[in-house]
């Protein structure tokens, strides 16, 4: 949907005339005459086919229309001033906001995230974790990493990673009893399962006519840390176990991997994507995850 808005200038001249109540206050504040800024003025007032002003002789005065209209205004001008001011700070000493899911963050990221600081002390990196997407065009954030579609409106998405699913368990649920040599010795309460649950889809590739009926986890780092605990056979999200595989804490007992729709994307405006601090990250990023498989069949 096209968007009707007025000259920027004329609305900048309309609201410093309003809040001063003078033209020639208005002038001094924009750096021009007290007849341009009139005629700016009578340029809104033209394209909105209202009186914004009564002219007297010895000054101006808001009409109704006009003290409506004022308010609001100033409230978006300052609103437009501040994302400017945030598109144009430099990156040298610069700040850098990363908004993403409290399980990337805790189960990926922070682990990692001092090795990019430590690559760039200039930036003060802050992390802001939600499993709801950012407003990127209300709040002060620079990039997000989503695990999705790749499609969120109104922002560019950029491809980090792939992801696999497969079950993962603590070593000591693994020996058992029962010892998990072959998905058939999985059992219904076993599975651990967040609520938008994916154990169907594996067990179908398994051959395995069975539903998962253990607990259920809003969060998939609650989940994995679950199944370290030793509490049951989890899921697990390539990216999101990683560690825990190569520490030996979560064992993979199975061969079998099914891949998902699902991906990491790294996420923003698509001018903030082409800031300097924000593609160091970028780049970072995929060399972080771009090493191999640390987890193995046993």
């Amino acid at each position: 949907m096209s968007r009707r808005l007025p000259p920027l200038g004329a609305l900048r001249a309309f609201e410093a005339a309003a809040r001063h109540a003078s033209f020639a206050r208005a002038a001094e504040e924009l750096h021009i005459t007290a007849a341009a800024v009139s005629q700016q003025v009578r340029n809104l007032e033209d394209y909105l086919g209202l009186r914004l002003f009564a002219r007297r002789p010895r000054g101006v005065e808001l009409t109704v229309a006009g003290g409506g209209y004022a308010p609001s205004l100033g409230g978006l001008l300052d609103q437009l001033a501040q994302v400017t001011e945030h598109m144009r700070r430099p990156d040298a000493g610069g700040r850098l906001t990363i908004a993403t899911t409290p399980s990337f963050a805790a189960r990926w990221l922070m682990p990692r995230l001092i090795r990019f600081m430590e690559l760039h002390p200039e930036l003060d990196v802050r992390l802001s974790t939600s499993n709801t997407l950012a407003d990127f065009s209300q709040q002060d954030i620079d990039v997000g990493v989503r695990y999705g579609t790749g499609r969120w409106h109104g922002l560019e998405a950029r491809l980090l990673t792939e992801t696999s699913l497969f079950p993962v368990c603590s070593p000591a649920v693994r020996q058992g009893p029962p010892t998990l040599r072959r998905p058939a010795d999985l059992r219904p309460r076993s599975l651990l399962r967040l609520m938008t649950d994916d154990w169907p889809c594996w067990l179908r590739a398994a051959n395995l006519d069975m539903k998962a009926e253990g607990a259920q986890y809003s969060d998939s780092a609650l989940l994995a840390q679950a199944a370290a605990a030793g509490h049951g056979v989890i899921l697990g999200q390539s990216v999101i176990v990683a560690d825990d595989l190569a520490a030996g804490i979560l064992v993979e007992p199975f061969e079998l991997r099914i891949a998902t729709d699902l991906a990491y994307y790294i996420v923003g405006l698509p001018e903030s994507l082409e800031r300097p601090a924000v593609k160091a990250f970028e780049h970072w990023l995929r060399d972080e995850l771009s090493e191999p498989p640390v987890g193995k069949y046993e």
